[in-house]
């Protein structure tokens, strides 16, 4: 889609899994991406050793065995749990139908590639700006997860959501308060790119005014 639109320097922002898409694309192509805003992100869903993922491999097995039998009644049961905000089900409810819209046969291998993959080394080539937004019981992404991603990126980590449920990045553009705080942290002090072949230094941390930054390579 970059390469189609020409885009340059652009920012990506990416929810969920597509905010681990967003890492990829960066990293194959570092002259159209300057700058990730990844919102509620998680390179693996499977604990680990010193890891917390937010599911055991026999949970992510039985998710996906109930998703493989009956698609569409796990989109009903599952869609309102990850929105959270049960006092605003017409989110769930637009959730749902956005699953049940998607072809099954496809909804079975995407879901079981995303949910058995192990991204958490391609956090290490991040090389932009990027700004993590969590929630604070995110059902899918534990808050343990949005640390481990703050501790392996150039991220700035910020969460604006105090009530629980991934519900809360969909208002966003209803909302203008809080869409141009958001929009403030990802492009007040994103640097110029340096010329092809100059040297060049992007600051390690967004901030929320024009100052100097503060990383340690810049002092």
């Amino acid at each position: 889609m970059c390469e189609a639109l020409d885009l340059r320097d652009a920012v990506f922002v990416g929810p969920s899994v597509s905010a681990m898409i967003g890492v990829l694309a960066a990293g194959m192509a570092p002259e159209r991406i300057a700058a990730l805003v990844m919102v509620a992100p998680s390179p693996r869903y499977i604990d680990d050793d010193g890891y917390r993922g937010g599911f055991s491999a026999d949970g992510i097995e039985e998710l996906l065995e109930s998703l493989e039998a009956n698609f569409l009644g796990w989109s009903a049961a599952m869609a309102p749990v990850i929105m959270g905000n049960p006092e605003q089900p017409e989110l769930g409810e637009e959730l749902k139908n956005s699953f049940c819209a998607t072809d099954p046969d496809m909804a079975r291998i995407f879901a079981r590639t995303n949910f058995l993959s192990d991204s958490r080394r391609d956090l290490k080539s991040v090389r932009v700006p990027t700004l993590v937004l969590e929630c604070p019981q995110d059902v899918i992404a534990p808050r343990e997860v949005g640390a481990f991603v703050h501790q392996e990126t150039p991220a700035r980590r910020w969460s604006p959501w105090r009530r629980p449920g991934i519900a809360r990045i969909c208002p966003l553009p209803r909302r203008p308060m809080m869409r141009s705080r958001v929009s403030w942290q990802i492009c007040a002090d994103v640097p110029p790119r340096p010329a092809a072949g100059a040297a060049g230094h992007r600051p390690r941390y967004w901030r929320t005014s024009p100052t100097s930054c503060k990383c340690a390579q810049c002092g």
